[in-house]
């Protein structure tokens, strides 16, 4: 059975509308490891990946889209009666990835956001370690010139 343009555009928007839920859900897990004290840097790698790999999936996606849709608009133009229905399904799979994609820009910044308190507090937290560091570092050396006695008759001359 061969499937008509129409139909496989729908069909790829059904997919993309599965791999906006798939975005989402990895959106919401992220930002539970965020708000955990500890940052759980592997787990957060792990979830990029398999993020970055969804947005692949969905370049792909829109790609396929375009060159289907590129190849079947003017029939999609000339019988729009015939094509009614599935240009509504059309339509409303638009209006759902619409909103996915908002929501998951909208996920995208709280989790930018809470990254980026994190980091900061992690850096504050590694520069106020090495300022005391360097404070113990110099009591050391000072206290270890305290008992240092110099040479109170020493010939320079040779």
């Amino acid at each position: 059975m061969e499937q008509s343009g129409v139909e496989i555009l729908l069909q790829s928007l059904l997919k993309k509308r599965d791999v906006l839920d798939q975005l989402i859900e990895l959106g919401q897990r992220q930002e539970e490891i965020l708000k955990q004290e500890g940052l759980d840097m592997d787990g957060l790698n792990a979830l990029l990946e398999e993020q970055s790999e969804l947005v692949a999936q969905l370049d792909r996606l829109d790609q396929g889209f375009e060159l289907v849709y590129d190849r079947c608009r003017a029939q999609i133009m000339d019988h729009k009666d015939l094509y009614q229905k599935e240009i509504r399904a059309i339509q409303e799979c638009i209006q759902e990835i619409t909103a996915k994609i908002s929501t998951i820009n909208a996920c995208n910044m709280r989790n930018k956001v809470a990254a980026e308190g994190h980091f900061r507090r992690e850096k504050q937290e590694i520069s106020q370690n090495v300022s005391k560091t360097k404070v113990a570092r110099n009591y050391y050396n000072s206290m270890n010139k305290l008992n240092y006695v110099s040479p109170q008759f020493y010939d320079n001359k040779k």
